[in-house]
């Protein structure tokens, strides 16, 4: 029914998207994520994607954007006439939250027609508090879903709010929708990837410091808080070793984009990764496809690839945790989740590394190759679309 017939136009479909997506997504926010624009808010867009050496990081998100664009313009009968504004991955951790407003709420923001917000995991499984909330309408009050997608117009028909998370990460996909073209992200985003496009492997190279530095209550105290990278390693058992360490001249925060080592249980990777990017994408991916990757039958040398740290390593790596992690109580009560058994993050270890870097590069190489066949049409139409 076209919008103006309604007088609250809004629309919740549930599982639109599939549970592997919602992971895959979750893989790519959690390792590339910055800190966001509201206190204890984290997010990850497309051209951040870009900026960081992972565009091949685009491809996950293309199908879900078709379908959420087709379905938002059959809903609210305004077919050929969207542009995508824009796509982010948001995180809310404990303590975020927003009072009521509309998503046109400001001048700068007026080109916003439709706001589409796709839940990634669950209330009450993956974190407590987060409800959205419709100040007039039905439903007045949606429990986040993974799988599930609420579509609303943008203006102050659709005025909302989302409760204070007080515990666990919420995770979701933000898009919103203009019928203005000046303000389509798709053309400004193939600007950029034609630009940066290569046929090279694609190793991540982390933005500025200050991008991945967490403050509670945004206190600009650099000893009140922690790096978000450092922090989501350290969440599942990993520690940071840089190999920089004894360059004098290199401010403390230089050692992360540079070569580190990572560690676990008194033992040390001897694999070295090319900053704390990588190693997070690698890690990261050993977490969403741990149960996969324990099937696989990868050959290497356990005794070559993992040794005892030395006490050198273990004081560099304390000396690295002092900076970056200087509370690490913080970390848990930000990241970390009550109802978590922690099984998971028990379940995995270093020895496995090696199989799990290959795979990592194996699906790095696929998408990359899917970006690089597809760029072409995308450049003829000005659109990012499913080749």
């Amino acid at each position: 029914m076209p919008e103006g017939k309604r007088e609250h136009p809004r629309l919740i479909l549930h599982n639109f998207i599939s549970p592997e997506e919602c992971k895959e997504l979750e893989f790519i926010h959690k390792s590339c994520s910055t800190v966001g624009y509201r206190p204890n808010v984290f997010s990850t867009t497309l051209s951040h994607l870009i900026a960081t050496n992972s565009p091949h990081l685009l491809i996950p998100f293309v199908s879900i954007r078709e379908r959420l664009k087709e379905k938002m313009e059959e809903t609210f009968g305004c077919e050929f006439e969207l542009f995508i504004e824009f796509t982010g991955l948001i995180s809310w951790c404990r303590g975020a939250s927003i009072g009521w407003h509309s998503d046109d709420n400001r001048q700068y923001l007026k080109q916003r027609d439709f706001s589409a917000v796709c839940y990634l995991n669950s209330y009450g499984k993956d974190f407590k508090g987060g409800l959205f909330r419709f100040q007039s309408g039905e439903p007045a009050t949606v429990a986040p879903s993974v799988g599930d997608v609420i579509m609303y117009t943008a203006d102050d028909r659709n005025i909302h709010s989302v409760d204070e998370v007080t515990d666990g990460e919420r995770l979701t996909l933000a898009m919103w929708f203009t019928r203005d073209s000046s303000h389509d992200e798709d053309s400004k985003l193939i600007s950029r990837l034609s630009q940066c496009a290569s046929h090279e492997f694609p190793l991540p190279l982390p933005a500025s410091t200050n991008m991945y530095w967490f403050c509670p209550h945004q206190d600009p105290n650099r000893n009140i808080g922690f790096d978000i990278c450092v922090a989501r390693l350290h969440l599942l058992g990993f520690h940071v070793h840089s190999l920089q360490d004894n360059d004098r001249s290199l401010d403390a925060s230089d050692q992360l984009i540079g070569p580190i080592q990572i560690a676990k249980g008194g033992e040390m990777l001897t694999r070295k990764f090319t900053n704390i990017l990588h190693s997070l994408q690698v890690v990261q991916f050993y977490h969403w496809k741990a149960s996969e990757l324990k099937t696989l039958k990868v050959e290497y040398d356990t005794v070559e690839e993992v040794k005892a740290m030395s006490q050198p390593q273990l004081q560099t790596i304390n000396a690295l945790n002092a900076v970056f992690l200087p509370d690490k109580g913080l970390v848990t009560t930000i990241f970390g989740y009550s109802c978590s058994n922690g099984e998971k993050k028990d379940s995995l270890n270093l020895t496995d590394i090696s199989s799990v870097v290959t795979s990592w590069e194996e699906y790095t190489c696929k998408l990359l190759k899917e970006l690089l066949s597809s760029l072409p049409q995308w450049k003829t139409y000005q659109t990012i679309h499913k080749v």
